[in-house]
């Protein structure tokens, strides 16, 4: 095992903001790390440092000798009107048959590789951007949130990869299920503190509840050690026989040791108000086409939501999964068939860019307020509000100077707190530090009312699924009769193929 970087007292501050305080640690030659820790911990700056994109206040940042970094931003480095097979080859600076060669490996064929890569679906564009990753024969890749926004088949396919890859990697990600598959070391980006623990998800879950606990019993053993030695200088200063010894305690206590204990970070419990009384159906979709004007996404789509029905909607990306949801929120009209809510059924939809219709002028606080049930209180607003990471400062703060993770997060409380007996949600984990989605999960799981949801987080599926319906390439809905895990098993065989 050789060091291929490391990093030593690291400080970053943004004015009066101190981002990273004395950040140090070392990344091995055949380690895949996991880079976690909330939004705005500075996980993508940390990337930057080492990148040099920026400079650290303090500190140094050491590489191996001929040292080959390769870097997966969050955002694409295309050239207009250029071809998938132009970008591969720009990317990695390989000839054609190179490109071609591997290809396979990511299930990507001659049709998709002569395309103009901007027109692809994300799926595509990343599964371009990893073969470019892999033609550039990389010692360390340094890859930012790979999972987002990608199709269950993708990001099999982007597991895989990264399970065979031979070089070491660093990679932020909120989704459980890929960290836990592909890493097995885990980087904690906390406080402007960075500790990095040895093996997986699970394992950084065990050990950080085992260090906390470690550190409250030392802190528990200290506080009553200088509870006794302020009790004998109490009882004894004054005395001329106890005086010395009452003066060797008081120094020996100005330099007995505090440990400073955090708490392991879980969002308070979320809670969802109970929905409204409705019929037996919720919803009944029949012999449907969904799509915009002229142009038919989805066709002949039958289905029937049963009250408490728990529903994911899987299916690769470009397919139509939020077209479906769109057509059922009635935000989009049916272009053939019926679509008929059943009996005293209300619903509320949560979309991927629902947080433009925020208002800009309220504050974290009002817009939560406007949008509640009117049977909803102001305290349980302000509950919700602390479950997905606004402080009580953060309730004050107009939306219009929010970031677009908080402003969802704003957009996904506005849904969670009308009380109605229908939720469809399309990617609501998108912004949501791992305890929040946690939250999510087991508020939905224990939801009386139905749910329609849209997502590739399979730990937060997993935990939230009764049905699966699948987005087929030819614009059919079909109710999968397995369980969710049994499908994700069928895409699996499908790429071991």
């Amino acid at each position: 095992m050789s060091t291929l970087l490391q990093l030593k007292s690291i400080s970053k501050s943004f004015g009066a903001r101190h981002l990273f305080q004395d950040v140090s640690f070392i990344i091995n030659n055949d380690e895949h790390v996991g880079v976690i820790g909330r939004n705005g911990a500075g996980k993508t700056t940390l990337f930057d440092i080492i990148m040099g994109k920026q400079e650290a206040d303090d500190g140094t940042v050491t590489k191996s000798n001929n040292l080959h970094v390769a870097y997966l931003s969050q955002h694409d480095d295309f050239i207009s009107e250029e071809t998938a097979e132009d970008y591969i080859m720009r990317v990695s600076n390989v000839m054609s048959w190179e490109v071609r060669a591997k290809c396979a490996e990511f299930d990507i064929d001659e049709r998709r590789l002569q395309k103009n890569i901007c027109t692809l679906s994300g799926g595509y564009k990343m599964r371009c951007k990893l073969l470019g990753l892999s033609l550039q024969r990389a010692d360390l890749l340094l890859l930012d949130e790979p999972s987002n926004y990608l199709d269950l088949d993708t990001i099999l396919v982007l597991e895989r990869f990264l399970q065979g890859f031979l070089g070491a990697f660093m990679m932020i990600s909120h989704d459980q299920e890929f960290l836990r598959r592909t890493t097995d070391h885990i980087l904690e980006i906390e406080s402007g503190e960075a500790v990095k623990f040895n093996g997986n998800l699970d394992d950084y879950f065990e050990q950080k509840q085992m260090l906390q606990e470690q550190l409250a019993a030392r802190a528990a053993s200290l506080k009553e050690r200088r509870e006794e030695t302020l009790r004998f200088i109490a009882r004894f200063g004054a005395k001329a026989t106890k005086a010395k010894q009452a003066q060797a305690r008081l120094k020996q206590l100005g330099k007995m040791e505090t440990v400073e204990t955090k708490p392991i970070p879980v969002s308070a419990k979320i809670k969802i108000p109970p929905p409204a009384y409705c019929g037996k159906i919720a919803l009944i979709i029949k012999d449907a086409d969904l799509g915009y004007g002229s142009y038919r996404v989805l066709r002949n789509i039958s289905f029937t939501v049963q009250r408490g029905d728990h529903i994911v909607i899987t299916g690769a990306n470009g397919l139509g999964k939020t077209t479906l949801l769109k057509s059922l929120a009635g935000a989009i009209p049916i272009l053939k068939g019926t679509l008929d809510p059943g009996y005293e059924i209300r619903l509320a939809y949560y979309a991927q860019h629902v947080s433009e219709q925020l208002k800009p002028e309220r504050t974290v606080l009002e817009e939560l307020i406007h949008a509640k049930d009117i049977a909803i209180t102001e305290q349980e607003a302000k509950t919700l509000a602390g479950a997905l990471l606004f402080t009580k400062d953060d309730m004050n703060k107009k939306i219009k100077i929010l970031s677009g993770g908080e402003k969802s997060r704003v957009a996904l409380g506005c849904v969670l707190l009308k009380k109605v007996n229908l939720l469809l949600l399309d990617e609501p984990t998108s912004h949501l530090d791992f305890q929040t989605t946690e939250a999510l999960a087991q508020a939905l799981q224990a939801y009386a009312g139905a749910i329609i949801v849209v997502s590739h987080d399979r730990a937060f599926v997993r935990k939230i699924s009764q049905k699966t319906i699948e987005i087929q390439p030819n614009g059919a809905a079909i109710i999968y009769p397995g369980t969710y895990d049994e499908y994700i098993w069928s895409l699996q065989r499908k790429l071991r193929r």
